[in-house]
């Protein structure tokens, strides 16, 4: 429990999936932005220290940078092949533990771990879930990179809800153009904006 699992993958379900497994072992999450520049992903890397990094070959992390943690390749099936079909069984884990570790710029310049435990997750879902009664049939937008805490709510409150998740494309939140045909046609009442981004 409370490992720490970096994570370097486009948006979309495997990134969804490779965070939800995360959690489920009891790991905490480290979100990686492919984007990034590698000083900044060394000093994440070196500051969280990672026992797994999670990864894709269109989202590498250099390999200088991994140190002593596993590397795990989730776009190769000899990945999936050497994995037992059966239930993981984690006793022990609590509310209190550690879900996800989020990078900051921090006041100095340089990346700042940010950590919320899995009860402080779910207090921020029950209260959107109390304030704005998500529901089965509405469609919630996740467009926010997964290195910003917005990210969170986006990625697991429609699960709890049962609504629907649409996924931008990768790079897609930065497209103002794309944004807006991507709601139209997928029909998304839920989403969040920085102001800029909505005007533009």
């Amino acid at each position: 429990p409370e490992h720490r699992v970096a994570v370097s993958v486009e948006r979309g379900v495997p990134l969804l999936l490779a965070l939800l497994a995360t959690l489920k072992a009891g790991g905490a999450y480290v979100p990686l932005d492919p984007d990034a520049p590698p000083q900044r992903l060394a000093e994440m890397l070196h500051d969280s220290r990672p026992t797994v990094v999670l990864q894709t070959q269109r989202t590498p992390v250099p390999a200088q940078l991994v140190g002593a943690a596993q590397q795990v390749w989730l776009d190769q099936p000899h990945t999936w092949a050497q994995l037992s079909g059966a239930a993981l069984a984690v006793p022990g884990l609590t509310n209190a533990q550690l879900a996800y570790v989020i990078y900051t710029s921090g006041s100095t310049g340089r990346p700042k771990g940010v950590m919320n435990a899995h009860r402080g997750v779910v207090n921020r879902l029950r209260w959107m879930q109390d304030a704005y009664a998500l529901q089965p049939g509405q469609s919630v937008l996740q467009k926010t990179p997964c290195s910003f805490d917005v990210s969170v709510w986006e990625f697991f409150w429609p699960l709890l809800a049962g609504a629907r998740l649409v996924f931008a494309r990768p790079g897609g939140h930065r497209d103002p153009g794309y944004l807006h045909a991507l709601i139209e046609r997928e029909g998304i009442d839920t989403l969040h904006f920085v102001p800029s981004m909505l005007d533009a």
